[in-house]
């Protein structure tokens, strides 16, 4: 029989991969049986985490956060610690959120010490969650936060950083390879072409260049020939001219002007993601000349309790990561908005100590041009995305339209007047209807190419 002098040296070998596996592993063991022990306990206290977790988001987010003081108290733990601080139980958890004012009015300790702390602004009665659903909102609090979605990001943006640096390693390796590869050729043709004249040589064959003493240079042969001098002349002048017109004409003219803001506002999520209308921030454009720039706070209306940016469950986008636009840099965002309006996080109330933001204007129209932005918006109900685009999907506000005078123009001939609902354009409307033979008239039918209408 054959031996195997390293049987034993394997059998270590194996022994000791098997103990280093089990070591390994045993953390994700008392990790799931901690997760267990949890669920466990969750179940008995009768409450689904999951529910809870909808019905928080529903009923309790705008004034409660899990790990952090809002408008009320954080909310982590909640029934467990009222249990061991203040020796309540689940029924008074139950009274108080069915109907916290019945609770106070009642003399209740603790419920007056709450009413006294957060300034007397009692808490909202939610009489029809029922004892199941406050249940449901227990467990949720109750149970262990998930994992913060930043690790992941932070995995994912690395591994996209090291996929793009391999991606342009690989070209530049491709490329390199390329010029040498050319290098090679235009060396092999210099090699061979000289071998030629050898062997041209060696056999007894001149090679001579005839001619070459004779030849006209082209540049003399070319100031010599007056039609060529003429027609090139005239080419150069013609294409002069076209450029100087094109490039005067864009004066002006900002299309696709997109500057960076001191504070990040993404139209994308809040008009696109989150649906917020385009007035709501921007109320004037109904009544006003201008669109106006919101207040900031009509922002804080919302971000007195949106205080971080929890962004898509499934994490950033491959696009927002290459961009940088991950969830620490949206929150970073609202903390410079907190700075600027003199937002106390911790106390949940301004400071008095304000700062301006310099915002960058988009859009800017010369001071000789009138727009009104209510007779487009109100009167005419045009639409926001028609002059400035697909708002909705812009992560960065950009200039969509060239804004000129041909534009305009060329907006009030093809653009049908809506005069339905509308007494005061009934009697020009069947007026000009008959003048001009049509069903429908377009602004510029009603006057809209008038000068004195846009211009002072």
């Amino acid at each position: 029989m054959k031996k195997v002098p390293n049987r034993n040296q394997f059998s270590k070998i194996l022994g000791l991969s098997l103990i280093a596996i089990l070591f390994s592993a045993s953390p994700l063991i008392a990790q799931d049986a901690a997760a267990d022990a949890t669920a466990v306990e969750a179940a008995a206290g009768g409450g689904d985490a999951k529910k809870g977790k909808a019905l928080f988001n529903q009923n309790c987010a705008a004034c409660h956060a899990l790990n952090r003081k809002m408008t009320g108290p954080a909310l982590e733990n909640v029934e467990s610690r009222l249990s061991e601080d203040e020796g309540l139980d689940r029924e008074w958890l139950y009274a108080w959120i069915k109907n916290s004012p019945a609770v106070i009015k009642s003399g209740d300790a603790y419920a007056n010490k709450l009413y006294a702390e957060y300034n007397q602004a009692a808490m909202t009665a939610f009489p029809t969650l029922s004892n199941t659903d406050i249940d449901d909102i227990l467990a949720y609090t109750a149970a262990a936060p998930a994992a913060a979605p930043a690790t992941a990001a932070g995995d994912v943006q690395s591994a996209a950083g090291g996929s793009g640096s391999s991606s342009g390693v690989s070209n530049e390796i491709i490329l390199g390879a390329l010029v040498l590869v050319f290098g090679l050729l235009v060396v092999m043709l210099l090699l061979v072409n000289k071998t030629l004249q050898r062997i041209a040589q060696a056999n007894g064959i001149a090679i001579e260049k005839e001619g070459a003493a004779k030849r006209t240079p082209i540049w003399k042969a070319f100031a010599q020939n007056q039609f060529l001098v003429i027609v090139t002349a005239i080419l150069l002048l013609l294409g002069s001219a076209y450029f100087a017109y094109g490039w005067m004409m864009q004066v002006g003219v900002d299309q696709g002007y997109a500057p960076i803001q001191p504070i990040h506002y993404s139209h994308k999520i809040h008009a696109g993601d989150n649906k917020i209308e385009c007035k709501y921030c921007h109320s004037s454009a109904r009544v006003s000349k201008t669109s106006g720039i919101p207040s900031l706070n009509v922002c804080m209306n919302c971000h007195k309790s949106i205080y971080e940016y929890t962004g898509n469950p499934e994490g950033p986008s491959q696009e927002d990561l290459e961009n940088g636009y991950t969830n620490e840099f949206y929150t970073g965002e609202i903390k410079k908005l907190y700075k600027a309006v003199g937002w106390d996080e911790e106390n949940q109330k301004y400071t008095g100590e304000s700062q301006p933001v310099e915002w960058i204007r988009v859009h800017n129209l010369p001071d000789f041009a009138y727009f009104n932005h209510s007779q487009h918006v109100s009167v005419a109900g045009v639409d926001c995305q028609t002059c400035h685009g697909p708002v909705e999907e812009m992560e960065i506000m950009y200039q969509y339209s060239p804004l000129t005078m041909g534009w305009c123009i060329d907006c009030h001939r093809e653009t049908n007047v809506k005069v339905e609902g509308n007494e005061y354009y009934e009697k020009i409307h069947a007026e000009l209807s008959k003048k001009y033979g049509v069903d429908n008239l377009t602004a510029a039918q009603l006057g809209g190419l008038e000068c004195g209408k846009c211009h002072y």
